[in-house]
């Protein structure tokens, strides 16, 4: 397929201004062009995530030269290529993290941010991998050493971030412990390697870790009263991830026992990240992680595929928190 062979437009979900699932609007756009380092890919699949809500919303402006669509991962068939790249051909199916720009029929990706599709998935579950794969793999385990046997703390273990860091604790070789909402979330949470589910409406995860011996890393996207008890939670020298602020960012806390217990308290967002640690990330998920995929360990985790017309639907189950897994869309 040549360019000549391409549409000029294409649909894309657009916003009509920012605020709830509403503002999302079925629209027609140019197709984009693909930068010289750049692949231009025929969009199967896209996955609905946390920072498309919160752009929605009208907080998390894109990156400077990014395109202003909501859709931060993608999956499908690559049918144009820039000059300067020399990883992928025309024709060949990946999955890719994007800038934005998901939620349309063609998206232009930097060659060196897509993945190919795992051994033994489709290309419509490939599209649920990249965006949680790359934060909890750069969050997690990047440059870091990892206890074996180590106690994993997982916040809200039934959504997108939630289930992927359970199944890579899992595969890493730790005992993975997870606060989820219901009996039905405990249960999937377990199948997917969990070793201890709490039900935080019921119990107090504090006591548990610390019974269980503390937590070495605790990975949070809630924020707001866990900040103070994921401190108390930790074991000497752990370490405290915080990638969300579901439950608010301003808190008062004792600051004492993070110096007391040496404790390393940190947190990121992906999207400002530069292209060249996301490619660094890209590469050693694909050493060190797409091959868990072809031997069973690890798998794609959906909770519905949706069309893209409906992406407003996506974004009101997403709001409710009962799904277990990832979203998708569908052109």
């Amino acid at each position: 397929m040549t360019r000549a062979d391409l549409p000029e437009t294409m649909n894309v979900i657009d916003m009509d201004g920012s605020g709830g699932p509403e503002v999302l609007i079925p629209a027609t756009r140019e197709l984009p062009e693909p930068k010289a380092d750049e692949v231009l890919i025929r969009v199967v699949a896209a996955g609905i995530n946390g920072p498309d809500l919160v752009q929605r919303r009208g907080h998390y402006p894109p990156p400077k030269g990014a395109s202003d669509l909501l859709g931060l991962e993608v999956s499908g068939e690559v049918v144009a290529v820039g000059s300067e790249q020399a990883l992928w051909s025309p024709g060949d199916t990946v999955c890719a993290l994007t800038n934005g720009g998901g939620y349309a029929e063609y998206v232009a990706v930097r060659a060196d941010h897509c993945l190919p599709v795992p051994s033994g998935l489709s290309m419509i579950d490939a599209a649920s991998l990249p965006e949680t794969f790359f934060t909890v793999w750069s969050n997690v385990f990047l440059d870091q050493v990892i206890p074996e046997g180590g106690n994993f703390l997982v916040h809200g273990g039934s959504g997108g971030i939630g289930s992927t860091a359970i199944q890579l604790g899992a595969a890493m070789g730790l005992n993975v412990l997870t606060t989820v909402e219901s009996e039905e979330a405990a249960a999937f949470a377990t199948s997917l390697g969990a070793t201890r589910t709490i039900l935080f409406k019921d119990e107090d995860f504090v006591p548990i870790v610390r019974e269980a011996g503390g937590a070495d890393v605790i990975l949070d996207i809630i924020g707001g009263d866990y900040v103070a008890r994921n401190v108390k939670a930790s074991r000497a020298d752990g370490r405290i991830v915080q990638i969300a602020f579901n439950g608010g960012s301003k808190v008062e806390i004792d600051l004492m026992p993070i110096m007391l217990k040496r404790l390393q308290y940190t947190g990121s967002t992906l999207r400002s990240r530069s292209d060249a640690f996301k490619a660094r990330v890209a590469e050693e998920l694909r050493t060190e992680v797409w091959p868990l995929f072809s031997s069973g360990a690890l798998r794609s985790v959906i909770h519905e595929v949706l069309p893209m017309a409906d992406a407003a639907e996506g974004h009101r189950m997403m709001e409710g928190g009962k799904h277990h897994g990832k979203i998708l869309l569908t052109p």
